[in-house]
């Protein structure tokens, strides 16, 4: 079992910037790629980033390319999302999830956190 916790989520202006790191806990950190997923209300859930377990690769959504960072510390069992130039479309509860593939699928993520609100609106 991994369990993960998300935090740093917030309201933040148009522009402005936000990071969110996911703790885990349980079994091997690193034995796992980490994706950073949202859902917005009324939307389904969408892919975001995912990061692999040694952080030699990652892959990005269009809409978040260039403007947010994912990044991984082995060591203190964290993954953290850096949002900047924030839109109010990125508005959306942000999910991280812990998966043996390094996917940007849903269904290839087995565990996964609680979320954390994210809100842009000045």
């Amino acid at each position: 079992q991994v369990q993960l916790v998300e935090s740093g989520g917030g309201l933040v202006q148009p522009g402005g910037s936000l990071r969110l790191s996911c703790a885990a806990s349980g079994r091997t950190f690193s034995s796992y790629a980490m994706g950073w997923f949202r859902q917005a209300p009324g939307k389904e859930r969408e892919f975001v980033v995912t990061i692999s377990r040694s952080a030699d690769r990652t892959y990005y959504a269009d809409s978040v390319k260039g403007r947010f960072t994912i990044s991984r510390d082995n060591a203190k069992n964290t993954v953290y999302l850096q949002m900047n130039s924030l839109k109010p479309e990125d508005t959306a509860v942000y999910y991280c999830a812990a998966s043996t593939y390094y996917s940007g699928s849903s269904p290839h993520y087995e565990y996964w956190g609680q979320g954390t609100q994210v809100t842009v609106s000045s």
